[in-house]
């Protein structure tokens, strides 16, 4: 058996998922970023988390609109995932260059991205501050998810 050796202490746990964060109350302010620490922290009530350094431009978007959504990625995203997390919404209207659609949700003024398969629709509960990220621990008030990834049977 081999021996262990102590490492420096890291974020080791991987490969993490690519998501595309949907923040912002109106067209004007809607953007779009990149995320890849974000999970699920309890099933009842529903909850999850997702980590932001404080120099995204998104990261006052969130903290005062304390809405967000979640979109995840497939492999027709995966370019508009890979841009989104390289460019600044300061910069960029980042629904048009990636020509996508921004449609507001139907429980936060936050857009989803129409063409991600599960849209999750976050409130904002609570703001941890970690050191180089700042945690937002939300409450799931929505999920729209696309209709061919449901059995209409069970509803599932």
């Amino acid at each position: 058996m081999a021996k262990k050796i102590s490492w420096k202490p890291g974020t080791l746990i991987y490969p993490l998922p690519a998501a595309l964060i949907s923040c912002g109350s109106s067209p004007e302010d809607y953007n779009l970023f990149t995320v890849s620490w974000m999970g699920t922290i309890c099933s009842n009530p529903p909850m999850c988390y997702i980590s932001v350094r404080k120099e995204r431009h998104s990261f006052n978007i969130i903290k005062e609109s304390s809405e967000f959504v979640i979109n995840l990625t497939n492999e027709d995203l995966a370019f508009a995932a890979d841009w989104c997390g390289v460019r600044s919404g300061k910069d960029y209207n980042k629904f048009e260059e990636m020509k996508l659609t921004a449609v507001q949700g139907e429980m936060v003024k936050a857009p989803i991205v129409q063409e991600s398969p599960l849209c999750i629709e976050c409130k904002v509960k609570e703001i941890i501050e970690l050191g180089s990220h700042v945690m937002f621990i939300s409450d799931v008030i929505n999920v729209q998810a696309d209709s061919q990834y449901i059995d209409p049977e069970t509803n599932t």
